[in-house]
């Protein structure tokens, strides 16, 4: 028997990433939480609890080779849902909560609207805006193993999603959408020497780099599949990395998207590029 502050102390100091105290004490915050339902409320008032310390001790192991957390717990929050993740997925970020919020406002004005997610991963953007809006949602992605997580948490949350295999990069997009929204894999190969051990050494590079030389290549393919892709008036919602905004909007343009707009996230971080598309009327 021991007490949960004294947990939650434990599991911080064991913790020996080179993060900052803030986001190790998250970490441990999201294990105790997750793992053994302790919340921070537990912790400041030192709730008496029972743990298998041998239990305790494998999680901080693997924690300590930099393993994502999310994939210990074998789940990650989104848009106030629990979603599976494995090792076949990209955990979902918060930032990508921005791309979420903004396209749910902007489907309100589109009676029965279709929206399309293209590289689905999880299926946590699809997922919310089929929980979220009255759209017919459908996603692809390449991995039939990221699929079945999808399809996974899709039936788990009790949402409508069409999933379907499909490479974007060979196979054009077929049927008519108000909205297509994605977030490609967007790290250059040159920037791998600079990413931490917990994204390159455990989350799947297919999600994260672009093939080749050329980091933008899904943005330009997925700009011009959605040119034959959208109904009249539709639109194209992309997140991006943050040093690219300009090239993209270039791209939306070059394919005849109009009022281009680029909104930052909460830390200020050019976040999210998505443009309108009228010239098919």
């Amino acid at each position: 028997m021991t007490n949960s502050k004294e947990l939650f102390s434990e599991v911080v100091k064991r913790i020996n990433l080179p993060e900052d105290k803030a986001e190790i004490e998250s970490i441990a915050y999201l294990l105790l939480d997750k793992k053994w339902n302790l919340t921070r409320t537990h912790i400041l008032t030192q709730k008496q609890i029972t743990v298998n310390q041998a239990e305790v001790d494998a999680y901080i192991d693997r924690i300590n080779t930099h393993e994502p957390v999310q994939y210990i717990l074998g789940e990650a929050d989104f848009f106030g849902r629990s979603f599976r993740v494995t090792r076949d997925v990209l955990i979902p970020r918060p930032e990508t909560e921005l791309l979420v919020h903004e396209i749910i406002r902007h489907v309100k004005s589109i009676d029965q609207p279709a929206i399309l997610d293209v590289g689905t991963g999880s299926g946590c953007i699809a997922i919310s805006l089929a929980l979220e809006t009255p759209a017919e949602v459908h996603a692809v992605d390449v991995s039939l193993n990221a699929l079945k997580v999808a399809q996974e948490n899709a039936m788990r949350l009790n949402a409508a999603v069409t999933f379907s295999q499909q490479d974007i990069l060979t196979e054009p997009i077929t049927p008519k959408f108000d909205l297509i929204v994605s977030n490609p894999p967007y790290i250059s190969q040159q920037e791998k020497q600079n990413m931490k051990p917990n994204v390159l050494n455990y989350e799947p590079h297919t999600a994260l780099f672009a093939p080749g030389e050329d980091a933008l290549l899904f943005y330009k393919v997925i700009a011009q599949r959605a040119h034959q892709a959208l109904k009249p008036g539709g639109s194209l919602w992309f997140e991006i990395n943050e040093h690219y905004a300009k090239e993209i909007c270039e791209t939306l343009k070059a394919n005849s998207f109009e009022g281009v707009t680029v909104l930052k996230d909460w830390n200020g971080k050019e976040r999210v590029v998505w443009g309108e598309l009228f010239d098919n009327l």
